[in-house]
């Protein structure tokens, strides 16, 4: 049975002309393997809208793999996200001019969701194909979070019902190397084409992997 695997982007946001987050994920739109179909959706970096999108994708998809992706500006590598909090505390204004501050995204919900992609495992994937990668243990607070938080609660509520077990979780990626170099400060930055390498790996190992690898190390975040 082929499975269907959905990975969103988000779109540019705080007055940037790119979000190298969607550039990597339109890039795989129609990428399919032996036994999986990458579909490919672009989400709006707007508190409430980008979860009201994404799980109208999910509703219309009915994916196995969800694996929703962010820019993390300033880190130096793929960061495969393992927990979501119920907060959004937002350092900058979102692309609607909102700026929530300590506000829970559920009211009803638990304070955080684990990811259920094996985040070891794709690390530990991405370092054998040389590509800088780690566990963070923070996916922030912005948009990004949101999602991720957004993402989980629906496979958690989808739990024990008639449709299968949502396997799903967070990747932020790096600046572009364009981006940095409009920064005096010079961040970090990873290469289009290894972004897209680095989840592509993600996509094979979520597909083939039920289970995480269990080892010591990997965090970063």
């Amino acid at each position: 049975m082929t499975k269907t695997v959905l990975l969103t982007g988000f779109e540019p946001f705080n007055g940037a002309a790119i979000n190298p987050s969607w550039e990597a994920v339109r890039a795989l739109d129609g990428w399919s393997g032996p036994d999986f179909q990458v579909v490919a959706r672009q989400l709006p970096c707007v508190f409430g809208r980008a979860n009201i999108v994404l799980l109208e994708a999910v509703d219309a998809l009915k994916p196995d793999i969800v694996i929703a992706c962010g820019q993390a500006g300033g880190r130096p590598e793929l960061s495969i996200e393992r927990i979501a909090i119920n907060i959004d505390d937002a350092h900058i204004l979102d692309n609607a001019g909102q700026q929530p501050i300590d506000a829970p995204i559920a009211a009803d919900g638990p304070a955080a969701y684990f990811s259920t992609l094996p985040v070891k495992a794709i690390v530990r994937a991405l370092r054998v194909r040389g590509l800088a990668s780690g566990v963070s243990q923070t996916a922030g607070t912005f948009v990004c979070n949101h999602v991720f938080y957004g993402l989980m609660h629906h496979a958690a509520g989808r739990a024990g019902a008639d449709a299968p077990a949502l396997k799903a979780g967070f990747i932020h990626v790096p600046f572009l190397p364009e981006q940095a170099a409009e920064r005096p400060e010079r961040p970090a930055s990873m290469a289009l084409d290894d972004i897209v390498d680095g989840l592509r790996i993600a996509v094979e190992v979520a597909v083939a992997e039920d289970e995480d690898v269990v080892e010591a190390g990997g965090a970063t975040h």
